[in-house]
């Protein structure tokens, strides 16, 4: 189901981003396979081979059509498309003898788009006039790029776990010493300089399976089970890898949520699986519905073998929190139909609607008892999101409970083939897990910043969806959780058209007039998935809030000169 690319917001990603870098000099002939089946990575390199042909064959060929004829140009400039030049090439390594499942692979939030507005960045500061004097970046949720502030709490324990001369410093409260003492206690050699355990280190793995036996009012977690990791993406990717098995002659699938983020389709496409999309309900503010999973599920299992199923709670790209029902249904359909649960919780901090809460899969499925109680479950969290925003520390854990001793003690060994995760992310997690307790010295700067921080969120959540709801041709849910606003448009037919003569997906086309126009770069809806007939698109609530307002005016005001022009 998701051999072909997801779609043609990003089809020309890969070679774009590379073409953009100039890194991309091969003189051979620029040919590539379009991986058909998983297996066929196990058969013949003859076979693939028969599926071999150029870059500008490949897009059409997969009814995924070029984004931009540029990208195209620079690609065949950079490539010489000559048999002759592909006899004579010097390089080891091709587009047709590199495993194809990298050619696939696609991340829509570092997409063209992406790569257009560095260039545009560039273009000002060489000078250039443009009708807008900066580019604001409300394609990715890195909170801190946004202008968000670091919590003192999380910086100070990694200035003193870095620099232990400063422990006999005044300038830091005793509360932030003694866990860095107690981190630094748990090194070898007593320094951060040194490898961990490849789970991460005792005393943070244990402040963890505390912080989420407090989450869930008192279900225990048992440290044996978490896995410090370098923010939840490796987590999240070694869980899918421990699944690439074909099952009764079938390739694996995966169940991911439609719109979905798009890590989980690039890991699928690059290790060969199958995914498999669900449709969450758009009418009913981004809910899931069991029929839906039941009508994804049914379909695959004629040519996959579901292996898993990811829920992504609180929503990236929709913003929306499920409901306790809601997951129990979700349980009880995994259950049913033996599948590993992937519980994507990373924005569990950032809930703003009053009438939303987060609960935990884990929690919900140990209420629920026997038998679900016993199913295998994987969550994640991690330090990028939140209220901490640390994206580049590169922080998370992850939680595998009730797994087979014996598969799991083949995961705990697949980790250690990359030594540990980095003990920089492993004190921000230290931070996140075991801030300062009420009566201690560190702990009102750390809840006032806090607070400040999840409350400046919930406004700027606020100002997005009012503002896109006072659009023409806009729909736009309520924000209730994480970092992102998903709303749908209405795109003229004029602009369909206009999209269409440029090999475009309307969204594509309406983000990138609206890049070019205002300097303002969003991920068309496309990148995400979405149903077919609708037009969306991601923007993030990031910017600071005087950042945040300009950039909606500039929108608003690129949208009424959008439909003015092409109605």
């Amino acid at each position: 189901m998701s051999r072909l690319l997801l779609n043609s917001t990003i089809c020309a990603s890969d070679f774009a981003a590379t073409t953009s870098r100039q890194q991309l000099k091969c003189k051979s002939t620029s040919s590539f396979v379009v991986r058909r089946r998983w297996k066929s990575l196990l058969h013949s390199h003859t076979q693939a081979k028969q599926r071999m042909f150029s870059p500008a064959a490949a897009f059409e060929s997969s009814g995924c059509r070029s984004l931009l004829s540029p990208f195209l140009t620079s690609l065949n400039k950079h490539c010489a498309l000559s048999t002759s030049a592909s006899m004579s090439s010097s390089k080891c390594l091709a587009l047709d003898n590199i495993n194809p499942n990298f050619i696939t692979m696609e991340y829509a939030v570092r997409g063209p788009l992406v790569i257009r507005a560095g260039e545009i960045e560039k273009e000002l500061q060489e000078g250039n006039k443009k009708a807008f004097d900066q580019v604001i970046r409300a394609n990715i949720g890195d909170c801190h790029a946004m202008g968000q502030k670091p919590v003192t709490f999380l910086r100070q324990l990694l200035i003193l776990t870095f620099d232990p001369t400063l422990l006999d410093s005044p300038n830091y409260a005793e509360d932030v010493k003694e866990r860095a003492r107690a981190i630094l206690d748990s090194c070898q050699g007593c320094s951060v300089g040194s490898y961990t355990d490849s789970a991460g280190l005792e005393v943070v793995r244990k402040q963890v399976a505390q912080y989420i036996q407090k989450r869930d009012g008192g279900i225990a977690s048992d440290p044996d089970n978490i896995y410090l990791t370098a923010g939840a993406t490796p987590g999240i990717k070694s869980v899918l890898s421990l699944m690439r098995a074909e099952i009764n002659s079938k390739p694996p699938g995966v169940m991911v949520p439609i719109p979905q983020y798009p890590l989980y389709s690039a890991t699928i496409a690059e290790y060969g699986m199958e995914k498999i999309g669900y449709y969450l309900d758009e009418e009913t503010n981004w809910s899931l519905n069991r029929a839906e999973l039941e009508r994804a599920y049914n379909e695959a299992k004629q040519h996959y073998e579901p292996r898993a199923l990811v829920v992504i709670n609180p929503g990236n790209p929709t913003g929306q929190v499920l409901k306790r029902e809601n997951i129990v249904d979700i349980i009880k359909f995994a259950y049913d139909n033996k599948l590993v649960l992937l519980a994507d919780e990373v924005y569990q901090d950032n809930v703003y609607d009053k009438n939303s809460k987060f609960f935990s899969f884990k929690k919900v499925m140990t209420e629920m008892g026997a038998p679900y109680k016993d199913m295998e479950l994987c969550s994640f969290m991690s330090t990028s999101k939140g209220y901490l925003g640390e994206c580049g520390i590169r922080g998370g854990y992850m939680e595998i409970i009730n797994m087979c001793p014996k598969v799991k003690a083949m995961l705990t060994k697949s980790l250690t083939a990359s030594l540990c995760s980095t003990t920089a992310g492993q004190v921000a997690v230290s931070a996140l897990v075991h801030p300062p307790e009420p009566n201690e010295p560190s702990y009102d700067q750390y809840i006032t910043e806090k607070n400040n921080i999840l409350e400046s969120l919930k406004e700027r959540a606020e100002l997005v969806y009012n503002m896109l709801n006072s659009f023409e041709g806009f729909k736009v849910n309520v924000v209730q959780g994480a970092m992102y606003v998903f709303p749908q448009i209405t795109i003229p037919p004029k602009a369909i058209a206009a999209a269409k003569a440029k090999n475009m997906t309307p969204d594509t086309f309406y983000a990138f007039e609206l890049l070019e126009s205002s300097g303002i770069c969003i991920i068309p809806g496309s990148g995400f998935g979405q149903k077919p007939n609708t037009y969306h698109f991601r923007t993030t609530i990031l910017p600071q809030t005087d950042k945040l307002k300009i950039m909606m005016n500039k929108f608003r005001d690129f949208h009424i000169e959008f439909m003015k022009k092409y109605k």
